[in-house]
Order: structure tokens, then C-alpha cells, then sequence
């Protein structure tokens, strides 16, 4: 599972690198935010070192990927080891002064926090109503352990040992888990989901080829056939993807949004210069994930000036069918490259959304295709989503449901359990 490790400012922040061992011993992905306090007792270049990760501390690090929501957003589990008595007070407030406090605010992984001050201020009035406060709003509070303390006083206020604080994660994991559903197989345990999600670096070095958006095929000078795709999910997708280590590049069709520093963007218009766009990436790519809405028809002649109404009569169009970009790259895939396709689908008299999206898995041939319901109030340009996950036999594998950005890692998952399966 992927773990964040928040360590504050107090002298057994060094117990918070055994911590840190004993979880990645296990194959957990733990990121470090150290306080800048904290820094006093151990160093940046510890944590990075032990996590294989950065450890950001500034709020305004690396900003373009939003990193101080996304590390609690993308958190399966949270442990604050040490919590000095000034955190705890912050955490109740919900005060979100350094990146770690904005990642707690923003996280909703189940939370572990293990005090450590001396005994006077373990028993102050204010620090036993802030721990009653974090309690009942679900927080796990570790009970400090009874020993010796900085300098010669011995009591109740020390750090448990990192073997304690471990077990206490798993616990606290066990019982905050029930009813995530992000990335869970069908058929499995919704409470082990959070523990089974990708790693924070899993696509370190892999090239993730997207398109996005969706289509335009002129009419005329003036009008098109085009669809409401705003290329949100799409992005999404590019964005978790840099998130988790990869280069990224974006094909985009009529997207208005902007994507994040270090994302390569292609901007096209319609579904032929879309399938050269990426045709010509694909071969350099390790995931290609075709997430635009291309249009199935273009207009069979253009014309190349505004076509006028006149009088009463209406107007025919000759529609001809666009070439099946997803269908190709499938047929041509090199060895150990995945093909990812979406469907948008609405049910009708010949079949369900998941019926139609299965028949479509087995004619397009692709690793995986992620089918959508969409309509006038589904889909395309909400805020959220829900997906289904199907085979190349039209099976489902997975499903995810929330914002969009929760579905794209979602789907990332699932192709990471695609190339474990295959390896």
C-alpha cells in the first residue's frame, strides 16, 4: 500500500526512520513530509535515501502537480511519528501551515498519529482535549509508551517502539478501510482495496501515450460534427500518470484545459489527424491509453465555404465511416506494450451500457477498455465519474467511481495488475 509518513519536529523523529524501514521491508511505497523542525533532528537526504523518494517540506514545492493535496489524496494509509504537542493542537485546529498539515487535510486514508512530549505536557488539559478532538473525528491516537524521556525524567510521553507503531498502522488500516472501492477487483474485498493500489513511483521510466478530448469533423468553413467530451478524464489520466513516475505525452483533441509543467502536448482537430498524431508515438510507447471521444463519421465532402439555408428544404448530409484508431493499435501492439481503450456508452432496446461495452472489448481487441455511462447529465463535464473495466473477452475486472483524477489512478492500477499478470 502506499503509506505517507509525516515526522515533526521532536528528538524520536529517528525512531521515525526504523519506521520507515520496517514498512518498506514489508513491500509498503512510503513517501516522507518532514516539518521543517523536524529537519533539525533528521536530515532531507535520510528520508530520501531510506524511501526512494523525495521529501518535500515547502507547501509551494513542485506546485504545478499540486503535490500538497495529491500526497494525501493518493495516501492508502497516513502515520505521523513523532507528533509533538504543537501538531497536535494544529491538527485539531485544522490548520494547514507546512505541506504535511495540507496533506492531512486533504487526505481520506485512515490516520495514525503517535504522540511523543514529556509527561507535563502529555497530561496539559489542552493536549488531552486536542487528542479527545482528533478522536472523534476518527483519528487513531497512539497512547505513548511509559519510559525514559529527554534528559533525565522518566514517564509517560515517550515514542513506541517503530515495531508498536507498525502493527498500529495495520490496525487502524484494517478498521478504516470498509467501503473504498477504487481500483478493487470485482469479486474481491472492498476493505483490502486501499492496500492493493499501485505504487507512488510504479511508472518510474515507462512513456504513457494519451489522447484526450474529443473530435471535430467539418462540415463546412463554419460548422462541425463534434461530440461534449472536454477532455477532462483524459488529463486526468496524463497527470496521474507523471504523478507515478512516467513521461507523458498528451494527444490532444479541442481541449481547452491546461495540463501540468513536464507533460509533452500534441494538439490536433479530427479523428485523421488524431490517428497520425498517435500513430506516430506509439511506438515509442510502454501504455497508449486512447481516452478521446473520436467521432465515429466525418463528412464524406466538405465544403469549403459556409453552406447557406435556403427556402423551406432541409439538408442531407453523406456520412462515412472514421478509420478504428483503437482496433489498429491493438492489431499492431508490440510485445509487452498495453492498449488501453474508453467507451462511452448509453443503454438502449438492443442491450445495457456493460453489454454494449463488452461486445465493443471483443471487436476492438485491446488489453483493456474502460466503459463509461454517459448523458446529458453523465460523463462528459462532471466533476466525477464511474467506470467499469473489461478484458479483451468483454469480462469486467475492475471498477472505480469518484472524481476523475481518482478513476485515472484507478485505471492505472488496473494496467499495473495487466503487466503483473503478464510478467
Amino acid at each position: 500500500m502506499r503509506v505517507l509518513l509525516g515526522v515533526t519536529g521532536g528528538i524520536a523523529a529517528y525512531k521515525a526512520a526504523l519506521v520507515l524501514r520496517l514498512l518498506k521491508e514489508d513491500g509498503h511505497d512510503v513517501r516522507v513530509i518532514p516539518t521543517a523542525a523536524s529537519l533539525n533532528f533528521v536530515g532531507r537526504a535520510t528520508w530520501e535515501a531510506l524511501s526512494g523518494h523525495p521529501a518535500p517540506t515547502d507547501t509551494f514545492e513542485d506546485v504545478p502537480s499540486v503535490q500538497h493535496v495529491r500526497l494525501g489524496q493518493r495516501a492508502d494509509a497516513v502515520v505521523v511519528a513523532p507528533v509533538t504537542a504543537d501538531f497536535l493542537a494544529q491538527m485539531a485546529a485544522g490548520r494547514a501551515t507546512d505541506l504535511l498539515g495540507n496533506a492531512l487535510l486533504a487526505t481520506e486514508a485512515p490516520v495514525l498519529v503517535c504522540p511523543a512530549m514529556h509527561t507535563e505536557m502529555w497530561n496539559d488539559p489542552s493536549v488531552v482535549a486536542n487528542v479527545e478532538t482528533l478522536r472523534s473525528r476518527g483519528v487513531t491516537v497512539l497512547e505513548p509508551a511509559v519510559g525514559r524521556l529527554t534528559g533525565p525524567d522518566s514517564g509517560p510521553g515517550r515514542l513506541p517502539d517503530p515495531e508498536v507503531i507498525v502493527a498500529a498502522l495495520y490496525d487502524t488500516v484494517g478498521a478504516g478501510s470498509s467501503g473504498t472501492s477504487l481500483g478493487g477487483a470485482i469479486g474481491g474485498a472492498n476493505g483490502d482495496n486501499r492496500a492493493t493500489n499501485g505504487s507512488w513511483g510504479d511508472l518510474e521510466g515507462a512513456h504513457v501515450l494519451i489522447s484526450a478530448g474529443g473530435t471535430r469533423e467539418p462540415i463546412d468553413a463554419v460548422r462541425y460534427l463534434g461530440n461534449r467530451s472536454s477532455g477532462h478524464q483524459g488529463l486526468a489520466l496524463a497527470e496521474a500518470a507523471r504523478e507515478r513516475g512516467a513521461t507523458v505525452t498528451v494527444v490532444a483533441a479541442n481541449v481547452t484545459l491546461p495540463l501540468g509543467e513536464g507533460i509533452e502536448r500534441v494538439d490536433v482537430e479530427t479523428a485523421a489527424e488524431l490517428a497520425e498524431a498517435v500513430r506516430s508515438r506509439a511506438a515509442t510507447a510502454d501504455i497508449v491509453i486512447m481516452a478521446a471521444a473520436v467521432a465515429d463519421y466525418r463528412v464524406a465532402e466538405v465544403a469549403s465555404t459556409k453552406l447557406k439555408k435556403e427556402g423551406e428544404s432541409g439538408l442531407t448530409l453523406e456520412l462515412v465511416q472514421t478509420e478504428d484508431i483503437l482496433a489498429g493499435l491493438a492489431a499492431s501492439k508490440r510485445p509487452g506494450q498495453v492498449v488501453v481503450g474508453f467507451a462511452a456508452e448509453t443503454g438502449d432496446a438492443a442491450g445495457t451500457v456493460l453489454e454494449h461495452g463488452a461486445a465493443k472489448a471483443r471487436r476492438k481487441g485491446a488489453d483493456l477498455l474502460v466503459v463509461n455511462e454517459v448523458g446529458e447529465s453523465k460523463g462528459f463535464g462532471t466533476p466525477d465519474n464511474t467506470v467499469t473495466m473489461l478484458d479483451a473477452a468483454g469480462e469486467p475486472v475492475a471498477q472505480a467511481s469518484g472524481t476523475k483524477l481518482a478513476v485515472a489512478h484507478a485505471v492505472l492500477d488496473g494496467i499495473g495488475r495487466l503487466q503483473d499478470t503478464a510478467s
